[in-house]
């Protein structure tokens, strides 16, 4: 890869989703659309994963629902996905955990060596075959075929285990696409995953106890964060409280003239209350899909729910 080759990203975010709001969409688009401004990076796709329920959050349903909810939020998306297996664990897993896991079940899916902030891969990635069609989606960054197609072949599998029967317990991940065969032209990109998140999480890390010291230098040194603020956060303010935040510094992506958005402000929270309360502003923060699942499901329609 040469040094001017952009970094072809992931974007992972964790949550309770609970449920899914418009304003986790909206983080994701204007992450992307930051990204490539800056002429860095190019984003190839976005991977949902919803929190296992034994992270014991009061009033969270089951993720069966939050599931389905994540997955009709994204149905008309060609870049996010839903991913099940933080959900499908014996037990909650760390933000730290996920991440690995994606970048371990990547590497065997693509074949590809995925690179840390602080040690970029050389390695070919993934073949590229002669007649290669034009890439899932456009923007003003010409998109590489070659990660298109990784991402591709990514969600071939995990559309396999994908939330499309939540009646079923688990899933099986499933490793045929990680020999792409020898009759390839191959091409040097590197590709990093990093942790979504808005600001609140940030600020979390500054909380003392909250977050192992470990698994904190893995998330930000090893694969880096992006940041879309909410609320009118000072994010120059939550860097500067953190030890570990300042050291990585350069590894944190805050993203420019997100909080002047009004999805900035829409929460999880601010849809429960609404839906409880029947308020008719329910449908600024929730898409129409996930508000007839949840009025057909009977979900957070109680002040107990």
């Amino acid at each position: 890869r040469a040094e001017t080759d952009p970094i072809h990203v992931i974007l992972l975010s964790c949550g309770s989703f609970n449920p899914i709001t418009r304003g986790h969409i909206h983080m994701f688009e204007k992450a992307r659309e930051y990204l490539h401004k800056t002429g860095r990076f190019i984003v190839i796709g976005g991977i949902i994963s919803p929190v296992h329920d034994s992270y014991g959050k009061p009033g969270l349903v089951s993720s069966r629902h939050r599931l389905s909810m994540c997955q009709l939020a994204v149905q008309s998306s060609d870049w996010i996905r839903v991913d099940p297996w933080e959900c499908y664990q014996d037990t909650w897993q760390t933000t730290c955990s996920v991440l690995e896991h994606h970048r371990d079940l990547m590497k065997r899916v693509t074949g590809c060596i995925l690179s840390n902030v602080n040690t970029p891969s050389m390695t070919p990635v993934i073949g590229q075959p002669q007649n290669q069609p034009p890439p899932l989606y456009q923007s003003n960054i010409n998109h590489s075929p070659t990660a298109m197609k990784l991402f591709g072949k990514l969600g071939e599998s995990l559309g396999k285990i994908c939330c499309v029967r939540p009646h079923i317990e688990r899933f099986t991940f499933v490793d045929e696409n990680a020999n792409l065969g020898p009759a390839m032209k191959y091409e040097e990109i590197e590709l990093r995953i990093f942790l979504l998140c808005g600001s609140d999480l940030l600020e979390s890390f500054c909380i003392p106890g909250l977050w192992k010291d470990s698994d904190m230098e893995v998330i930000v040194g090893d694969f880096g964060i992006v940041v879309v603020p909410r609320d009118g956060a000072d994010t120059e303010k939550i860097l500067n409280h953190s030890s570990i935040l300042r050291k990585y510094k350069e590894n944190i992506l805050v993203v420019k003239d997100a909080t002047s958005h009004p999805m900035a402000i829409v929460s999880s929270t601010k849809s429960r209350l609404a839906l409880q309360h029947g308020d008719g502003h329910v449908v600024d923060y929730l898409s129409q899909p996930v508000i007839d699942y949840i009025l057909q499901s009977q979900l957070y329609i109680s002040a107990t729910g």
